[in-house]
């Protein structure tokens, strides 16, 4: 097997057992096992648990993200309709298999010091996320589209910890419920009527 196939397969093996299981709970052990590798070559590979860790989520920002992103905006191709799809896409996120929550919440949780690398790199995949949606709220050309943002990822969030907490994707409507007002009193703020032809 190659190198680079190896170093692949124990990121992969890590992040679907960092996904289940969270960081602490999982040893090196256990992530060699489940790449079919010897415990020597995953420190060959990686100095530390803590590196791997930040392969891991460096693998699960770039493929999430970018998953999400295309879900929205396959649903539409309206700048406000996408705010909204952003639910939706969230809704199908929930109703997988292997649904466990958000990894980068669990990663702040269980790394809660400011300022080292794995609790700055999860705190930045969160900002990622409200960054696009704010992107959005800027091509809706909405009140306020920073603000606007803020709240509308503050909704995500809390479907994500409902939707893990209830094992219900249904969190997800009641959410797109609260952001279809949010964007509703935007609207009504920059002069724009919920009714193109009034």
């Amino acid at each position: 097997m190659a190198t680079s196939s190896k170093r692949e397969q124990l990121v992969h093996a890590a992040l679907e057992l960092f996904l289940k299981r969270g960081f602490q709970a999982v040893g090196v052990d256990a992530i060699a096992d489940a790449a079919g590798v010897t415990k020597k070559t995953l420190y060959h590979h990686f100095k530390s648990k803590d590196e791997l860790i930040l392969a891991a989520l460096r693998l699960r920002d770039e493929t999430f993200r970018n998953s999400f992103m295309r879900a929205v905006e396959a649903k539409t191709e309206d700048p406000e309709g996408r705010l909204l799809a952003v639910f939706d896409a969230a809704e199908e996120w929930f109703r997988q298999e292997d649904f466990f929550g958000c990894l980068f919440v669990g990663g702040i949780h269980e790394f809660p010091d400011a300022g080292t690398p794995i609790h700055n790199m999860c705190r930045e995949a969160k900002s990622l996320v409200q960054a696009y949606i704010t992107k959005l709220a800027l091509a809706a050309e909405l009140d306020q589209p920073v603000l606007l943002s803020e709240q509308l990822a503050l909704l995500l969030e809390g479907a994500i910890v409902m939707a893990q907490t209830n094992g219900s994707p249904a969190s997800a409507a009641q959410a797109k419920k609260a952001a279809e007002v949010l964007i509703q009193n935007s609207r009504t703020l920059t002069g724009q009527s919920a009714d193109p032809g009034s």
